[in-house]
């Protein structure tokens, strides 16, 4: 019979455990698609309200980028390749 550890270690243990956040998508300025396209794709894909979405779309526009997402590695890397299915500059990557 093999011993279990204290509650007190596994306590520990537990506290050590980092999630393997944050994570963001990052959509790229580019010069083929319209701000307006840009903004419904945020609307149509995040949900995003209006206001939010055109504040996003000047975001990429003015300064080149907007962080756009964050989560998971996982669900930042399926935002992203949905948002390059839109045509969009779309990447991911582990939030400084």
């Amino acid at each position: 019979m093999t011993a279990s550890p204290a509650l007190d270690e596994i306590v520990e243990a537990d506290e050590d455990v980092v999630p393997d956040l944050p994570w963001v998508t990052i959509v790229w300025n580019d010069p083929v698609n319209l701000m307006t396209y840009v903004t419904f794709v945020f609307q149509s894909y995040f949900g995003y309200s209006r206001a939010k979405a055109e504040k996003l779309m000047m975001d990429v526009h003015v300064e080149g980028r907007a962080v756009v997402s964050h989560g998971s590695r996982e669900e930042m890397e399926r935002d992203a390749e949905a948002l390059q299915g839109y045509g969009l500059w779309a990447t991911f990557q582990k939030d400084d």
